[in-house]
């Protein structure tokens, strides 16, 4: 028994060892063991309570989550910044010292982490004033897709090619976005149609309605509403305007089932859809 006594006031004379002063603090092995042991595991606990929390809150029904899920991410970071400064300040770390050796560093840092910076604060923005949220359908620039997760740092939206592309925030602050689903699920679409000018305008309508009608991806409600938007080169150019949920995220799919649907009506009844047509007026040597 003996021997293992001092066996272990062996090992605890070397952990004991003091190594360097950090401030007013004597840092000990013991010191830098303990202060792993208890961030790796406050890390941990945290990040897994963060998981289920959000995991039961994706099985709840009627609750609005993107603003649980925003207060349990800031949370969970606010969470993280006490816990740090609590377990330093519990195992004996002067913080003073850290706070006057991470002026002059942090500076230095600063501007080498501005972009980082920028999306993390972009992040907090993002999560506060919900401007997208989960399973959003968005454009922003050259990127189109459904909202797949929202992070401080980065949005991950899937493509249609099921493509996986990681957006970092501050392009959603400092860029134009496109949000299809803000206000709800549901969105408008339209396609624009050309016929002839010696077509009958009103059948020419009563088509392009028969079409919306038939499509079982075209909303009853609101209705669908055809327009002669202009006079063009070549005929009159009509726009059938549609609602649909069912294609939010294909919106170019319910467009080319339109279209074929509208190339069949017309071919039936009929209805000619103009060629581009050009007068070329050829002068002769002697007119000139």
């Amino acid at each position: 028994m003996s021997d293992l006594t001092q066996y272990a006031n062996s090992i605890w004379t070397i952990l004991d060892y003091p190594l360097f002063m950090l401030g007013k603090s004597t840092i000990t092995l013991w010191a830098i063991v303990l202060n792993v042991l208890l961030l790796v595991s406050f890390f941990v606990i945290t990040g897994r309570f963060k998981a289920w929390l959000l995991s039961s809150l994706s099985q709840k029904k009627g609750v609005n989550v993107s603003n649980w899920r925003a207060a349990i991410t800031l949370g969970y970071y606010g969470l993280l910044s006490i816990g740090l400064v609590e377990i330093l300040q519990t195992t004996g770390l002067d913080l003073v010292f850290f706070t006057v050796l991470t002026g002059p560093i942090g500076i230095g840092v600063g501007f080498g982490m501005q972009t980082i910076i920028s999306n993390f604060v972009s992040g907090i923005i993002l999560l506060l004033e919900k401007p997208l949220k989960l399973g959003d359908r968005i454009e922003i620039g050259d990127v189109s897709g459904n909202v797949h997760n929202i992070s401080v740092r980065a949005t991950t939206i899937i493509t249609n090619n099921n493509v996986a592309i990681i957006v970092p925030n501050s392009d959603f602050i400092s860029k134009q976005l496109i949000n299809w689903s803000y206000s709800g699920n549901t969105v408008r679409i339209s396609i624009s149609v050309p016929v002839a000018y010696d077509s009958d305008p009103e059948l020419v309508k009563k088509l392009l309605l028969d079409v919306a009608k038939q499509e079982p991806g075209v909303l009853e409600a609101p209705v669908p509403m055809v327009r002669l938007s202009k006079f063009g080169d070549s005929g009159l150019v009509f726009d059938l305007l549609v609602w649909t949920q069912d294609y939010a995220d294909r919106m170019g799919a319910l467009r080319s089932l339109l279209n074929f649907a509208v190339l069949k009506e017309f071919k039936e009844n009929k209805v000619r859809i103009p060629y581009p047509q050009m007068d070329l007026h050829i002068l002769k040597d002697s007119e000139a």
